[in-house]
């Protein structure tokens, strides 16, 4: 029913997103050199931080602005990002963004329902947009939601994004042997998740 591999396709790279960074950081003269490194960055990056961000569970609406977010953030940063570890500092960076965000969400969303949080579900989909692969990825993200951040970072970026868990260990700075338990539990996690929207979708359909 889910495929976790199913992501959406990259946005396109904003070329001018290292120039916007740039404008936002207050105060800081930028100057050629750290340009060009922003602007190498961002081309290399920008589609990565961006799905990561999706994945990690930023509502579309909001992921450009939480995308251009962590580059300001790297902009701010640049001259103490170590070569070579450009993509490990705007993960991290990607991951503290989704969480704050996530949880500002959270607590508007506990405030509007008030008691009743529980028992609130998301509207199906209109007509007009049911197509299958949206399908697909909401319910993706339904089950990915059902993750805690430290298993849905790893299970992202190993089930999703297809890279190595020496490479997560670095992206996280965490130890190999984490991310081979995180994973682990991960998977766990989405398999029971997958499992309980499967059965949530099966007695819609018998209603």
């Amino acid at each position: 029913m889910i495929d976790p591999r199913s992501s959406p396709n990259s946005r396109p790279i904003m070329s001018d997103v290292a120039a916007l960074a740039a404008e936002r950081v207050e105060e800081r003269a930028v100057g050629p050199a750290r340009s060009r490194r922003l602007t190498a960055i961002a081309n290399l990056h920008y589609a990565f931080i961006w799905r990561s961000l999706r994945r990690l569970g930023v509502a579309g609406q909001a992921a450009d602005d939480a995308a251009q977010q962590v580059f300001v953030l790297c902009a701010v940063k640049l001259d103490v990002i170590a070569e070579g570890r450009e993509r490990a500092f705007l993960f991290q960076t990607a991951l503290r963004v989704a969480m704050s965000l996530r949880r500002d969400f959270a607590q508007r969303r506990e405030a509007f329902l008030g008691e009743d949080i529980d028992q609130f579900v998301d509207p199906e989909p209109r007509p007009d947009v049911a197509v299958e692969v949206m399908q697909r990825r909401a319910l993706l993200d339904r089950v990915l939601d059902m993750l805690p951040m430290d298993q849905r970072a790893v299970f992202v970026l190993y089930e999703i994004e297809g890279l190595a868990a020496k490479e997560i260990a670095a992206l996280l700075s965490i130890p190999v042997g984490t991310v081979a338990s995180r994973l682990k539990r991960g998977r766990e996690t989405f398999q029971s998740g997958a499992a309980r929207v499967r059965l949530q979708m099966e007695r819609g359909a018998k209603r």
